[in-house]
């Protein structure tokens, strides 16, 4: 008992811990902050913009309202500047881990680095769960990732002048075949069977590449990386026709899919529904009161996967939030477009 009294005290206080700093959970900072609510922001990443930082940062975003096309790193970066009137906290590298309800009604989260939060609203906006790349099974590739092995791209110019070799047949793999193409000094693909499960209008550019003499096309079998500290020197693969086979390569993008987890939030006693969470459809909150989930974790019918059916579903959690967080005070709603409160605290005029 002392010990959990410790920790209580020790708490980082607020009134409302956002687990997952993707667009969904950037912009309900903003939304509570209309509110006067304060919010504390967890993230297993290393950095803001969730699922667009780490897959698409550079590829446009075509229905976000308004914007013609954004990309996902320029959207992350506007939501961080748009919420920065508001202080949010943020707390990354880290996996919220456990959730208990304290005697005042309130919840002590805990993660898995060891810091403790407190407050009456918990609003999960963790997209799919954490998520982690597909690796290929071959022994040693652990020691090229992050130096010339990747799963991601994160910069396009970290691939100029580079020869890679691109494995996958997916969307992925074909979209940044065809981006990043034009920089590259050369580029191969490798795909275990000849089609391709990406957009045809995607297999068709790849196609021209191929046939212009831009790109070497492999229906292989990848066996084994070839190098040492860390560098790739080629790729050992294998087919029917040619049997075992060297490529060389200094850089390898290897897109398998992604394996998501839902991780610790399954064992919160939340209801489940295909590993995602039912909420209802006025406030987005769950089976257990003051827990809200938002964005592609939540489920209801009708649901759209979309950011911006996120950010609809984010103002109405916010408006749910505020009666556990400010359970003395009534809710006054109010536009920004007529409020000078709220055009003062978002520095507009």
């Amino acid at each position: 008992m002392v010990e959990a009294l410790d920790q209580v005290n020790e708490a980082n206080k607020t009134d409302v811990i956002i687990i997952g700093a993707g667009p969904v959970g950037l912009f309900a900072v903003f939304e509570l902050g209309l509110l006067g609510l304060n919010a504390h922001v967890i993230d297993i990443l290393d950095r803001p913009g969730g699922q667009c930082a780490e897959l698409y940062p550079e590829k446009p975003i075509l229905d976000i309202p308004s914007r013609l096309k954004v990309s996902g790193q320029e959207l992350t970066e506007q939501l961080m500047e748009q919420i920065q009137p508001f202080d949010p906290v943020f707390h990354f590298n880290q996996m919220a881990e456990s959730v208990e309800r304290l005697d005042n009604g309130h919840f002590l989260l805990r993660t898995d680095e060891g810091k403790v939060f407190e407050a009456p609203v918990i609003c999960i906006a963790a997209g799919g769960g954490s998520f982690v790349p597909k690796k290929p099974k071959l022994e040693g590739i652990d020691d090229f990732e992050n130096s010339t092995l990747f799963y991601a791209v994160r910069k396009m110019d970290l691939f100029r002048d580079k020869n890679v070799l691109v494995a996958g047949g997916g969307d992925s793999a074909l979209d940044w075949v065809i981006a990043l193409n034009p920089i590259v000094k050369s580029m191969c693909i490798v795909h275990r069977r000849p089609d391709f499960r990406a957009m045809q209008d995607s297999v068709e550019k790849m196609r021209e590449l191929e046939s212009d003499g831009k790109l070497d096309v492999h229906i292989a079998q990848i066996l084994k990386f070839n190098g040492s500290d860390g560098q790739v020197a080629s790729v050992t693969m294998k087919n029917s026709d040619r049997g075992e086979y060297d490529v060389e390569c200094d850089t390898v993008l290897a897109f398998y899919g992604l394996t998501m987890k839902l991780g610790p939030i399954a064992n919160w006693g939340i209801n489940l529904e295909h590993n995602r969470i039912p909420v209802d459809t006025e406030k987005f909150e769950t089976s257990e009161p003051g827990i809200f989930c938002i964005g592609d974790m939540c489920y209801y019918p009708g649901k759209l996967k979309l950011i911006l059916s996120g950010f609809h579903e984010s103002a109405l959690m916010s408006h749910g939030a505020f009666h556990y967080a400010r359970p003395d005070q009534k809710l006054k709603f109010q536009h920004t477009t007529s409020s000078s409160a709220l055009q003062e605290k978002v520095g507009g005029s």
